[in-house]
This record gives C-alpha cells, sequence and structure tokens, in this order.
C-alpha cells in the first residue's frame, strides 16, 4: 500500500487542487444553486477518484507486493504479477533477466567443467614424470642426494593431490562413495604413508588405536583430510616433538583425535583457518601454507555430514577432532 500511495501521491494531490479550483470558481460564478448541489458535486468527484484508485491497487497489487517484499528464489520473480502494463513489462523485464542469469549460469558451468578437466589432465600428466623420477631414484638409492630428491618428490606429490581435490571439491556429488570405513585401517595407511616425513622432521607419531572402529564415509576423501591434519601437524612441530592420533567413541560418534606439540594456532586466526586462501600468522612465519588444505578438509567433513573442531594453544600444540555419527 505505501508504494501505491507513493506512486499516485501526485495525481491525488492535482485532483484536490483541481477539486478546490473548480469548487470555488463554481461557487464564484453561481454554478452551485444550493449546498446540495456542493455536497453533490464532491460526493461525485471523491467517488470516481476513490474507485479509479481501488481498481489500479487491486489490479497491480501482485506487482505492489513482489516490490515491497522481493522473494527468496529467483524463480518466483517469474510468475504472473498483473495485467495492468507497468505490470507486463515488469514481468518481461524479470524474465529477460532470468535468461540472461541463466545464460550467465551455463557459460559459468562450462568455464568450470573445462577447468576441472583441465586441472586433472595437468595433474596426471605431471604424476608421469614425477613416476620416471622415483624410478631413477630407485635405481641410484646409494647417491647421497637421494633422500633430498625424495622429499621434494613427496611435497610435490601433496601438492598435486591438493590441487586435484581442491577442483574436484565443487563437483563433489560426483566423485564420493559412501561405505563402510574402518577408521582404524585408514588411520594405519595414512601414517605409513607418512613414514618418511616423520622420519626426516624427527617426530614420532603415537598411535593409540585398540580396536576397529567402523563409520559411513568415502575413504579416498577421507583419507585426504586425515593425511592434511596430519601434515600439517608435523610441519608445524619441531623436532624430538610427538604427533598422537587416538579414536574413541563418545555417545553416538566415533571420534579421530589428531594432537601436535606444535606452535600453536593463534587466537586471533582459529576462528578462519577453515577460510578458503587464509594463511594466518603462522602460514607468514613458516612460508609454505597455501591456504586451502583446511579448506578442503572443512568442505569435505561437511558434504559428508561430519564434523570437525580445533582447539589451540600458542606453544603447546594444536587439537583437531574429526567426528563421525555412528550409523544404525
Amino acid at each position: 500500500m505505501k508504494l501505491f500511495l507513493r506512486e499516485y501521491l501526485g495525481f491525488i494531490c492535482i485532483y484536490f487542487f483541481n477539486f478546490i479550483f473548480l469548487l470555488i470558481f463554481y461557487n464564484n460564478i453561481g454554478g452551485f444553486e444550493s449546498i446540495t448541489n456542493i455536497f453533490y458535486f464532491i460526493f461525485i468527484t471523491t467517488f470516481i477518484m476513490t474507485g479509479y484508485l481501488i481498481y489500479k491497487y487491486y489490479k497491480n497489487k501482485k506487482m505492489y507486493c513482489i516490490l515491497n517484499n522481493p522473494p527468496d528464489q529467483i524463480e518466483e520473480y517469474l510468475c504472473d504479477i498483473g495485467n495492468d502494463s507497468n505490470a507486463q513489462q515488469l514481468e518481461n523485464l524479470f524474465k529477460k533477466q532470468y535468461s540472461l542469469y541463466q545464460g550467465e549460469i551455463q557459460n559459468y558451468v562450462k568455464k568450470q567443467k573445462q577447468h576441472l578437466v583441465f586441472m586433472n589432465h595437468w595433474v596426471h600428466q605431471m604424476k608421469t614424470p614425477i613416476s620416471v623420477i622415483q624410478l631413477i631414484i630407485q635405481e641410484n638409492e646409494d647417491e647421497p642426494y637421494i633422500i633430498n630428491i625424495r622429499d621434494e618428490i613427496d611435497r610435490i606429490q601433496n601438492n598435486l593431490n591438493t590441487a586435484l581435490y581442491l577442483a574436484r571439491i565443487d563437483n563433489f556429488e560426483h566423485d564420493f562413495k559412501v561405505e563402510t570405513v574402518d577408521l582404524k585401517v585408514l588411520v594405519f595407511d595414512v601414517v605409513n604413508n607418512l613414514k618418511r616425513v616423520f622420519i626426516k622432521k624427527h617426530i614420532y607419531p603415537e598411535v593409540k588405536i585398540k580396536s576397529s572402529f567402523f563409520v559411513q564415509t568415502d575413504f579416498k576423501w577421507m583419507k585426504f583430510v586425515i593425511h592434511q591434519v596430519i601434515i600439517n601437524a608435523i610441519k608445524y612441530s619441531s623436532e624430538n616433538k610427538k604427533v598422537s592420533i587416538e579414536i574413541y567413541e563418545k555417545y553416538d560418534s566415533s571420534i579421530v583425535k589428531i594432537k601436535d606439540e606444535g606452535v600453536g594456532i593463534p587466537k586471533t586466526d582459529i576462528k578462519r583457518v577453515f577460510e578458503p586462501s587464509y594463511t594466518g600468522e603462522n602460514g607468514r612465519v613458516f612460508g609454505e601454507s597455501t591456504g586451502m588444505g583446511l579448506y578442503i578438509v572443512s568442505e569435505v567433513c561437511k558434504r559428508l555430514g561430519h564434523k570437525i573442531e580445533i582447539e589451540s594453544e600458542v606453544n603447546k600444540g594444536t587439537i583437531f577432532k574429526i567426528i563421525f555419527k555412528k550409523f544404525r
């Protein structure tokens, strides 16, 4: 109603000005013979104006409702908003904008698919020379420089995997398979893959898992998640420290707890570590952080229905908890 009154305020003002002018004009020239004629004139003109405004209001009511309370979904703008010429023009404008929007979305989706294909192709192309280098390493294991080359190859592979998983995260629903996974097997698999990194950094992995814990998740994606968290724990720990991995049950959940004795995360950074490209104070100090690893970890857990929690204290260490709801 406010929009309607605002639109026709000028019309109402002109009407009343014209009404007063005619009333005074006809009264001065003797046009009204009695008080009854004056009231009749007032009634007729007011009735005509009121009827016209009521007609216009109800004809454009849908349009005013949409303008006053915009819909939450863009498809809702495509509904019928009235028969008035202005309403029809506005409806056509919404349809044109929706068509342009859909065109932009399709172009974006096409570019995303092209980017994904490129990233997958590029990563697999990069893995070929890495495999060749690994064969050369095996043939020259006695050389003193081989250890350093192997460490750098491991770093390259880790970064390539991060790039590959980041490229696939937007198409996550097409690239995951929920199955029954033994967390004990998963954790030991990750720890064994990282044994050279533990040895190089002189960090002891303390695994406290006495039995199997079965959960519903995707093995490949969760392997990346746990791998990324442990890699971070190693990266930000000094020599002769330990990284402990524990699995336990609490209430209706199975929890993977990864605790390090590293530099910890400042309170100003702890709420933002899962944001994309956010490196924080530690990333600037250590200089190797891309800010994407924990973002992918957070997104994967969210999309698989798991929770991830973080506790940290500067110079004392960090605790990551990945929480899996028990399936029934």
